[in-house]
């Protein structure tokens, strides 16, 4: 299938399309970015990107997670038990309970001992769509990230492996335990649904890469993915903002303010967190950089499908979080990724 594809592309349309597929990949957060502000302005672009069709979008990215594990990734599971162990439960407490801590427990703080409320009607939206964030796995793109800041790349694919796969068990569990008082949470749905956009996909990506990873039209196929995955990622982004744009629009600026703000302190404490862990196990700077990017970088688009599938009615605006987080964990994960690069830079400067 691979070489029906791909082979038959002529030597320079393949290039140019690898090529875009680079592009895509350097500069996925600017480019998620232009299309939530074009969709703002012009929502007819992603009006049919909406329950099953996103799933399948999610599902496609998931595959194309899935083609890029191969049986040396499994071997480094295997051989690096515990430092996976450390990663995940870092992953699926500190995440889930920053979360919580910045808006129930917040709001709760605020109303106990200084008598007014913090997030005021905003509450409920910010509480379920940033908990929900805070409980999926990592991120695919955290694995990029940590090839860019010089980390361990092999510990990056194993954490953000490990937590997909825990997700249909862990994520339904913790998002009804954190957020069950607020809304209504479908525990057994949502596990069926992570079930089927995540594991399946990744399995089915991981078999095929196994028995056709030796294939030349496979490995062109394999080279071109990141586009297609930026590209899935931005028709869901611009699904949820076209679903939600009139609501935003009453909302107003203060609302997305406040998602932004919140937003921008659970992934930079979950970053400042993540090393913290990684420093008090001993971990080596590349793994410190690794689980820091792991820890703080979330797989936000499956927080939107999620948000979008069992919360559109209960509490529409959830989803905003969760898109906001798609663009904004790509540019913070970019930036620390860049910043922690120029450090070493810096420091090989100084020695030579």
């Amino acid at each position: 299938m691979c070489q029906f594809f791909i082979l038959p592309l002529r030597p320079i349309m393949y290039k140019l399309l690898y090529n875009f597929s680079q592009w895509l990949s350097t500069y996925t957060s600017w480019f998620i970015i232009a299309i939530a502000v074009v969709t703002y302005f012009v929502p007819n672009l992603f009006t049919w990107v909406h329950g099953t069709t996103q799933s399948c979008i999610l599902g496609f990215i998931m595959l194309t997670m899935g083609l890029t594990l191969t049986m040396q990734d499994m071997r480094i599971l295997a051989a690096r038990p515990l430092d996976i162990l450390i990663g995940t439960c870092a992953q699926y407490s500190l995440m889930p309970l920053i979360a919580w801590s910045l808006t129930i427990g917040a709001s709760t703080l605020c109303e106990t001992v200084f008598h007014f409320s913090l997030f005021g009607n905003a509450f409920q939206p910010i509480v379920v769509g940033l908990i929900l964030v805070g409980c999926c796995p990592g991120g695919v793109s955290s694995n990029i990230m940590s090839y860019l800041c010089r980390g361990d790349v092999a510990y990056s694919v194993g954490m953000t492996t490990v937590s997909t796969l825990l997700a249909p068990v862990i994520t339904p569990m913790l998002v009804l335990w954190l957020a069950g008082e607020q809304v209504e949470v479908d525990a057994i749905g949502m596990f069926l649904n992570i079930l089927i956009v995540t594991l399946l996909p990744v399995s089915i990506g991981f078999f095929a890469n196994l028995f056709y990873g030796h294939n030349e039209g496979f490995k062109k196929a394999q080279a071109v993915m990141p586009a297609f995955s930026v590209l899935g990622l931005a028709c869901i982004v611009g699904g949820v903002i076209a679903a939600v744009r009139d609501k935003l629009m009453i909302e107003g600026l203060t609302f997305f303010l406040i998602v932004f703000a919140v937003v921008l302190c659970h992934n930079s404490l979950g970053y400042l967190t993540g090393y913290s862990v990684g420093k008090i196990f001993g971990f080596s700077k590349a793994k410190n950089r690794t689980i820091s990017i792991e820890v703080g970088m979330q797989n936000a688009g499956l927080a939107t499908v999620l948000a979008s599938t069992f919360f559109a009615i209960s509490c529409p605006l959830a989803v905003i979080p969760a898109a906001v987080s798609c663009a904004w964990h790509s540019i913070s994960g970019t930036i620390l990724a860049t910043w922690f690069r120029n450090r070493d830079e810096e420091e090989e400067t100084v020695k030579g």
